[in-house]
């Protein structure tokens, strides 16, 4: 039990001085400020952050409905008290986007920051946002269309040329050899 002790203490101390010694470059990674203002107007362009708005009153109305599920008799207290601290929390979502464009900052060069925001402030690049997703839907789907075509046309033209080689006949598509077949009445 006390060699598992040592074991432990040990395995802690390691990680500690590794995120010590990970530390130092990681700070010295840090963007600029020209980097975070890139990617500032790169996530508004972008609209990235936009669905995260979602956050906070998905959270409120949980909480709203657990709290008057146990005190049913409270529930308009609950909803005031709720809605109280909610409104309290909404100047934490600049938190949230300090950290966005700190992590766009550390992907992207200010440069590509400043070409994707210009892109994306174009007609272009907000069509691209808005039926972008429309397309590759729709992209998808003919891909799997494709993609049946050519299984269908590839089992058939392989059967077709070991029919030619086989000793027996090729069974039927979806039949594998060996395997038992249904009885018929």
């Amino acid at each position: 039990m006390i060699k598992f002790a040592g074991v432990g203490r040990a395995a802690v101390f390691a990680v500690l001085l590794s995120g010590i010694a990970l530390s130092g470059p990681a700070r010295a990674q840090e963007p600029s400020e020209d980097q975070i203002k890139a990617a500032r107007s790169a996530i508004t362009a972008l609209g990235v952050t936009d669905q995260f708005d979602r956050i906070l009153p998905m959270i409120a109305e949980r909480l709203k409905s657990q709290q008057i599920q146990a005190f049913p008799d409270l529930q308009q207290q609950v909803t005031d008290i709720v809605d109280a601290k909610a409104l309290a929390l909404v100047q934490r979502r600049a938190d949230l986007e300090r950290e966005s464009a700190t992590i766009y900052a550390k992907t992207f060069t200010a440069q590509e920051l400043k070409d994707i925001a210009a892109f994306y402030h174009t007609d272009a690049g907000k069509k691209l946002l808005k039926d972008g997703p429309i397309a590759m839907r729709e992209l998808l789907k003919a891909a799997d269309i494709w993609g049946a075509g050519i299984d269908r046309d590839l089992n058939a033209s392989v059967a077709a040329e070991l029919q030619k080689i086989a000793p027996k006949p090729i069974p039927a598509e979806g039949n594998v050899p060996g395997a038992p077949t249904a009885k018929k009445p």
